[in-house]
């Protein structure tokens, strides 16, 4: 049943290309601010992490909020792009506070696919009782994917550097928000048929 879901495995494949992208960044930031800021690293990186969960919140509220007015997937398009501009714009300068500042855009995506991701999910396994074992794989190809996204991330900087591994992280990123726009039906605005994988008119 969950294998024939297509906008599942649409949504898992995304989803596990954008923590591929995600998990390692709060990481790469920090050491990329230990290495510019010796000394003030730790001041640094509680900075980024209480801006991101600052935005987190107001933006997960106005997500549930305006859900079902805009649709499912114009919101998550949203969330996802602001994971590869995020990576970008790690890349312009090493000032902290510009570096701090970019951390907005995590907690755009962060509050974005927390409110929205299980609304989709129940959107898409209605009526077929399956949405925790939905969930469960959603939740292992995301785990796998930030697991194996942190090796990588390591042998890219001894590689090639702090810019050219978020460029390239940013890359994945982005190949997970052309996917989405690319396969992923809308499942709110509409009466979502999975049986057709897509959304059909309420008029109908």
């Amino acid at each position: 049943m969950l294998f024939e879901r297509r906008p599942l495995l649409v949504l898992a494949a995304a989803n596990a290309m954008f923590h591929f992208a995600n998990a390692p960044m709060l990481l790469l930031l920090g050491q990329k601010l230990a290495l510019s800021h010796p000394g003030q690293e730790t001041a640094f990186v509680s900075a980024s992490i209480i801006t991101a969960q600052l935005v987190t919140i107001p933006i997960a509220l106005l997500v549930g909020w305006k859900a079902n007015i805009w649709g499912r997937k114009c919101l998550l398009l949203v969330g996802f792009a602001a994971l590869p501009i995020r990576g970008l714009l790690y890349t312009i300068s090493d000032n902290a506070v510009w570096l701090v500042s970019v951390q907005i855009l995590d907690g755009v995506a962060a509050g974005t696919l927390d409110a929205l991701i299980p609304l989709v999910l129940a959107d898409i396994m209605r009526g077929t009782g399956r949405y925790n074992a939905a969930r469960g794989v959603l939740g292992t190809v995301q785990g796998v994917a930030g697991s194996l996204s942190m090796t990588v991330a390591g042998f890219l900087v001894i590689a090639t550097g702090y810019s050219a591994t978020f460029l390239a992280l940013s890359t994945v990123a982005v190949g997970a928000w052309l996917l989405l726009l690319w396969a992923m039906p809308e499942t709110g605005k509409n009466v979502f048929d999975p049986k057709l994988g897509r959304s059909v008119s309420n008029k109908m």
